[in-house]
């Protein structure tokens, strides 16, 4: 029998350039907006190296971003050296949610976490990994037989920024950072 551990409850805080009238989401609902947003940008460098940020596509799956990649794609090689990164994702509008997320990139081996990331991919991502004409048809396969890397990076602090334009004023801002202990 598999036992999971409980994920760590996140201690939230508005911040400095939060309105007056900010409330912090609910993590949950940050997790939310990172699974609708359809592109990722990764950071990521290896020790003493010039940062590397790249456009990938990624996922929100059991409190965490996912993402996949080539063995010999620079991100990845970056990675096997140092496997910190920041990942971010959000919506270039003045309303919508932006989301910061930095950890440690762990690749992914185990044949159900493949299966569940693969299958997630495609559901949301759709025909771009199902169709034959689609532009990444048969990587949910590739990602469920380990030819794929896939990385998972659990929020060791993550900050979003939910923007809404309002009538009276523009902005509303809410920034928070989210820490695990």
């Amino acid at each position: 029998m598999e036992t999971r551990m409980a994920e760590p409850e996140p201690v939230t805080e508005l911040s400095a350039f939060s309105s007056d009238d900010a409330i912090p989401a609910e993590c949950g609902k940050s997790a939310q907006g990172a699974a609708g947003c359809r592109g990722v940008l990764a950071v990521n460098g290896a020790s003493g190296r010039r940062p590397h940020v790249t456009p990938l596509l990624g996922i929100w799956l059991g409190g965490a971003l996912y993402f996949c990649t080539g063995p010999d794609e620079r991100k990845a090689k970056n990675l096997a050296r140092n496997p910190r990164c920041i990942l971010t994702t959000g919506c270039n509008r003045l309303d919508g949610l932006d989301l910061v997320v930095e950890g440690q990139a762990a690749k992914v081996t185990d044949p159900a976490e493949l299966r569940s990331a693969a299958d997630t991919f495609e559901s949301k991502y759709g025909a771009h990994f199902t169709a034959p004409e689609g532009t990444w048809f048969g990587l949910g396969d590739t990602i469920r037989r380990n030819e794929a890397l896939v990385f998972r990076v659990a929020p060791l602090t993550a900050f979003d920024s939910a923007r809404a334009t309002r009538t009276a004023r523009l902005g509303g801002a809410s920034l928070r950072q989210v820490q695990h202990e």
